[in-house]
């Protein structure tokens, strides 16, 4: 609801209020008649007058206190919740999940490339679905996205993006049609947060091994529509989730600790 002037925001209150204690009171009025209960006896029960059962089961109980209505209430087995709306200004759940994907899929329509979030790669089961797909036909490939907010559990992860591109091969055959299936290629995007930076750099070398797609080469074909790499790759997305850019893997040239320059010239040789 949009903000209201005062006097608009009055009449609307009372408006919804009459609405309330109508509801409530046919409430009432039914669950005492079901109970088979006379005004007095529920009065009785919930410690309130007759005559204010009489108005609130009328929709007449604007004045009566909330501690009066949860009396009664309880005293009839429904104890009375009161809740407020959803906040319009609330952002859903999975907000920062959404921007990724929606980075992604906006980049897909940029580069001419058919889209589909939350494709399942199971059809019999959609709970099994990668956040975002794109196909590009030109170049025959179907690109599974998986979109990381947060990285929770790596292997877990890792399995599940493996099952994913398993079970896209049939989608693949279906795309390619008389001429073969279509490559399907994965690619994880991962918001750049401090966290998501910290836990990456913990464990380089699993991460170097799960996605050896050059991190450069994959930001190219989701941002510029080039062909993507052969491998699994990582990318980077800011964390207003606006762009891509690349992840920088650690260095393979990093000498073993504990051996000496000679001996590290006589490896190299």
């Amino acid at each position: 609801m949009s903000r209201l002037r005062r006097p608009d925001l009055a009449a609307e209150v009372a408006r919804r209020n009459q609405e309330q204690f109508a509801r409530l009171g046919g409430e009432i009025l039914v669950t005492r008649r079901r109970r088979r209960w006379t005004q007095q006896e529920l009065g009785r029960r919930a410690g309130v007058s007759p005559m204010m059962i009489s108005r609130m089961e009328r929709g007449l109980g604007g004045h009566a206190s909330l501690d009066t209505w949860q009396r009664v209430a309880t005293a009839l087995g429904r104890p009375l919740g009161v809740t407020m709306a959803r906040d319009p200004d609330e952002e859903p759940a999975d907000a920062g999940h959404l921007k990724i994907q929606e980075l992604i899929l906006r980049l897909g329509r940029a580069t001419g490339r058919g889209r589909s979030f939350e494709l399942p790669t199971r059809p019999a089961d959609p709970s099994r679905s990668s956040d975002a797909a794109l196909r590009d036909d030109p170049q025959r490939t179907l690109i599974l996205i998986e979109c990381w907010n947060t990285i929770g559990n790596i292997g877990q992860g890792a399995r599940s993006s493996s099952r994913k591109v398993a079970e896209a091969e049939g989608l693949a055959a279906v795309a390619g049609g008389d001429e073969g299936p279509y490559r399907v290629a994965a690619c994880w995007v991962v918001r750049a947060t401090r966290r998501n930076r910290e836990l990456m750099a913990r464990y380089p070398e699993v991460f170097a091994a799960r996605f050896p797609g050059g991190s450069l080469g994959w930001v190219r074909a989701l941002a510029e529509g080039t062909a993507p790499p052969q491998q699994p790759g990582l990318v980077w997305c800011d964390v207003a989730a606006t762009r891509l850019f690349p992840w920088r893997r650690p260095s393979s040239a990093t000498p073993p600790a504990g051996r000496s320059p000679a001996a590290r010239r006589r490896a190299r040789s």
